[in-house]
Protein backbone atom coordinates (compact mmCIF):
# COMPACT_ATOMS: atom_id res chain seq x y z
CA UNK A 1 0.00 0.00 0.00
CA UNK A 2 1.31 3.41 -0.97
CA UNK A 3 2.04 6.14 1.83
CA UNK A 4 -1.12 8.50 0.27
CA UNK A 5 -3.52 5.40 0.39
CA UNK A 6 -2.17 4.29 3.77
CA UNK A 7 -3.21 8.18 4.93
CA UNK A 8 -6.43 7.77 3.10
CA UNK A 9 -7.25 4.27 5.11
CA UNK A 10 -7.13 6.36 8.23
CA UNK A 11 -10.29 6.00 10.08
CA UNK A 12 -11.44 6.84 13.62
CA UNK A 13 -10.88 4.55 16.11
CA UNK A 14 -8.14 2.73 14.75
CA UNK A 15 -4.94 1.46 16.15
CA UNK A 16 -1.44 1.83 14.91
CA UNK A 17 1.78 1.01 15.90
CA UNK A 18 4.71 3.00 14.24
CA UNK A 19 7.96 1.49 14.01
CA UNK A 20 10.69 3.49 12.24
CA UNK A 21 14.46 3.00 11.54
CA UNK A 22 17.06 2.66 8.79
CA UNK A 23 16.17 -1.13 8.27
CA UNK A 24 19.71 -1.47 7.04
CA UNK A 25 18.61 -4.66 7.00
CA UNK A 26 15.54 -5.42 8.10
CA UNK A 27 15.62 -8.79 10.59
CA UNK A 28 13.48 -10.95 12.43
CA UNK A 29 13.96 -8.04 15.56
CA UNK A 30 11.42 -5.92 14.01
CA UNK A 31 9.13 -8.26 12.93
CA UNK A 32 9.17 -9.73 16.63
CA UNK A 33 8.75 -6.14 17.55
CA UNK A 34 5.82 -5.84 15.28
CA UNK A 35 4.07 -9.09 16.18
CA UNK A 36 4.30 -9.01 19.97
CA UNK A 37 3.10 -5.06 19.92
CA UNK A 38 0.11 -6.50 17.57
CA UNK A 39 -0.77 -8.69 20.01
CA UNK A 40 -0.38 -7.08 23.61
CA UNK A 41 -1.65 -4.08 22.64
CA UNK A 42 -4.28 -5.02 20.55
CA UNK A 43 -3.53 -3.09 17.18
CA UNK A 44 -4.70 -3.37 13.99
CA UNK A 45 -1.71 -2.26 12.04
CA UNK A 46 1.99 -2.07 12.33
CA UNK A 47 3.74 0.89 9.83
CA UNK A 48 7.45 0.44 9.51
CA UNK A 49 8.59 4.19 8.80
CA UNK A 50 11.66 3.28 6.51
CA UNK A 51 13.66 6.31 6.86
CA UNK A 52 15.19 7.77 4.36
CA UNK A 53 18.56 9.12 6.63
CA UNK A 54 18.57 8.38 10.54
CA UNK A 55 20.31 11.91 11.73
CA UNK A 56 22.07 9.74 14.23
CA UNK A 57 23.46 7.61 11.99
CA UNK A 58 26.36 8.50 9.23
CA UNK A 59 25.13 8.30 5.22
CA UNK A 60 28.39 6.33 4.48
CA UNK A 61 27.35 2.68 5.05
CA UNK A 62 23.47 3.19 4.34
CA UNK A 63 22.42 1.19 1.98
CA UNK A 64 19.94 3.32 -0.91
CA UNK A 65 15.98 3.39 0.01
CA UNK A 66 14.48 1.45 -2.03
CA UNK A 67 17.31 -1.20 -1.43
CA UNK A 68 15.99 -1.09 2.56
CA UNK A 69 12.04 -0.61 1.44
CA UNK A 70 12.69 -4.14 -0.08
CA UNK A 71 14.54 -5.46 2.41
CA UNK A 72 11.46 -4.69 4.88
CA UNK A 73 9.01 -5.71 2.37
CA UNK A 74 10.56 -9.56 2.24
CA UNK A 75 10.57 -9.61 6.16
CA UNK A 76 7.56 -7.81 7.53
CA UNK A 77 5.37 -11.23 5.31
CA UNK A 78 1.82 -10.33 7.55
CA UNK A 79 -1.04 -8.65 6.29
CA UNK A 80 -1.17 -6.21 8.45
CA UNK A 81 2.26 -4.82 8.36
CA UNK A 82 2.56 -1.82 6.35
CA UNK A 83 6.31 -0.71 4.98
CA UNK A 84 6.40 2.82 3.74
CA UNK A 85 8.22 5.72 3.03
CA UNK A 86 5.91 8.18 4.53
CA UNK A 87 8.68 10.13 5.91
CA UNK A 88 10.16 10.96 2.33
CA UNK A 89 6.24 11.97 1.33
CA UNK A 90 5.73 13.94 3.88
CA UNK A 91 9.18 15.99 4.05
CA UNK A 92 9.75 15.07 7.56
CA UNK A 93 13.84 14.43 8.68
CA UNK A 94 13.17 14.08 12.23
CA UNK A 95 10.30 11.34 14.48
CA UNK A 96 8.76 14.65 16.26
CA UNK A 97 8.07 15.99 13.00
CA UNK A 98 6.10 12.73 11.43
CA UNK A 99 4.43 11.59 14.24
CA UNK A 100 3.38 15.68 14.77
CA UNK A 101 2.40 15.32 11.31
CA UNK A 102 0.22 12.30 11.17
CA UNK A 103 -1.31 13.06 14.95
CA UNK A 104 -2.66 16.23 13.48
CA UNK A 105 -3.91 14.46 10.10
CA UNK A 106 -5.68 12.06 11.65
CA UNK A 107 -6.71 12.94 15.40
CA UNK A 108 -9.13 10.33 15.96
CA UNK A 109 -6.10 7.50 15.18
CA UNK A 110 -4.34 5.44 18.27
CA UNK A 111 -0.78 5.97 17.33
CA UNK A 112 1.67 4.58 19.16
CA UNK A 113 5.43 4.77 18.54
CA UNK A 114 7.43 1.15 19.03
CA UNK A 115 10.86 0.64 19.89
CA UNK A 116 13.13 -2.01 21.07
CA UNK A 117 14.56 -1.69 24.72
CA UNK A 118 17.91 -0.63 23.63
CA UNK A 119 16.45 2.21 21.62
CA UNK A 120 15.27 3.70 24.92
CA UNK A 121 18.64 4.44 26.05
CA UNK A 122 19.34 6.52 23.32
CA UNK A 123 15.98 8.20 23.30
CA UNK A 124 17.67 11.82 24.87
CA UNK A 125 19.66 11.86 21.37
CA UNK A 126 16.38 11.84 19.40
CA UNK A 127 15.68 15.71 18.49
CA UNK A 128 12.44 17.26 20.72
CA UNK A 129 12.22 13.45 22.01
CA UNK A 130 10.10 14.78 25.14
CA UNK A 131 7.80 16.00 21.65
CA UNK A 132 6.98 12.43 21.18
CA UNK A 133 6.54 11.52 25.21
CA UNK A 134 4.27 14.21 24.68
CA UNK A 135 2.22 13.23 21.43
CA UNK A 136 2.02 9.77 21.48
CA UNK A 137 2.25 6.83 24.23
CA UNK A 138 5.53 4.57 23.64
CA UNK A 139 5.89 0.71 23.95
CA UNK A 140 9.17 -0.50 24.54
CA UNK A 141 9.43 -4.19 23.89
CA UNK A 142 12.57 -5.55 25.75
CA UNK A 143 16.04 -6.85 23.67
CA UNK A 144 18.42 -9.34 25.10
CA UNK A 145 20.90 -7.38 27.81
CA UNK A 146 19.19 -4.06 27.50
CA UNK A 147 16.13 -4.87 30.08
CA UNK A 148 18.04 -3.66 32.71
CA UNK A 149 19.63 -0.94 31.84
CA UNK A 150 16.66 0.21 30.14
CA UNK A 151 14.66 0.03 33.18
CA UNK A 152 16.87 2.03 34.82
CA UNK A 153 17.56 5.07 31.84
CA UNK A 154 17.23 8.52 32.49
CA UNK A 155 13.81 8.31 30.41
CA UNK A 156 12.41 6.00 32.44
CA UNK A 157 13.11 7.54 35.43
CA UNK A 158 11.86 10.97 34.28
CA UNK A 159 8.33 9.56 33.28
CA UNK A 160 8.35 6.86 35.88
CA UNK A 161 5.23 7.69 36.50
CA UNK A 162 3.63 7.63 33.56
CA UNK A 163 4.59 4.11 33.01
CA UNK A 164 1.39 1.94 32.47
CA UNK A 165 0.94 -1.40 33.52
CA UNK A 166 2.45 -4.53 31.77
CA UNK A 167 -0.88 -6.51 32.66
CA UNK A 168 -3.05 -3.56 31.13
CA UNK A 169 -0.85 -3.15 27.81
CA UNK A 170 -3.58 -3.40 25.73
CA UNK A 171 -5.18 -0.11 26.73
CA UNK A 172 -2.10 1.94 26.16
CA UNK A 173 -3.52 2.98 22.76
CA UNK A 174 -5.82 4.75 24.47
CA UNK A 175 -4.09 6.74 27.47
CA UNK A 176 -3.82 10.32 26.84
CA UNK A 177 0.61 10.59 26.54
CA UNK A 178 2.97 10.62 27.88
CA UNK A 179 2.27 7.28 28.62
CA UNK A 180 4.65 4.19 28.35
CA UNK A 181 4.87 0.46 29.06
CA UNK A 182 8.03 -1.86 29.04
CA UNK A 183 6.28 -5.39 27.39
CA UNK A 184 8.63 -8.62 28.18
CA UNK A 185 7.95 -10.88 25.25
CA UNK A 186 10.72 -13.58 24.66
CA UNK A 187 13.01 -11.16 22.66
CA UNK A 188 15.53 -11.57 19.41
CA UNK A 189 19.15 -10.71 19.90
CA UNK A 190 19.25 -10.26 16.24
CA UNK A 191 20.76 -6.62 15.21
CA UNK A 192 20.85 -5.28 11.53
CA UNK A 193 24.83 -4.69 12.59
CA UNK A 194 24.50 -9.13 12.91
CA UNK A 195 23.23 -9.79 9.61
CA UNK A 196 25.50 -7.00 7.95
CA UNK A 197 28.24 -8.71 9.26
CA UNK A 198 26.92 -12.30 8.09
CA UNK A 199 26.53 -11.33 4.87
CA UNK A 200 29.36 -9.42 3.98
CA UNK A 201 29.62 -7.18 0.85
CA UNK A 202 25.95 -7.35 -0.13
CA UNK A 203 24.95 -5.24 3.02
CA UNK A 204 27.56 -1.96 4.31
CA UNK A 205 29.06 -2.58 7.43
CA UNK A 206 28.61 0.18 9.69
CA UNK A 207 25.26 1.10 11.61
Amino acid sequence: MTSAALLSSLSNGLRIGLLGGSFNPAHEGHRHISLVAMRRLELHQVWWLVSPQNPLKPVQGMAPLARRMQSALDMAHHPAIHVTDIETQLGTRYTADTVRQLTERAPNTRFVWLMGADNLLNFPRWNRWTEIMERVPIAVIARPGYSLKARLSPVATRYADRQFPQAHARLLPDVTPPAWVFIEDQPTAISSTQIRRQIGAAWPVQD
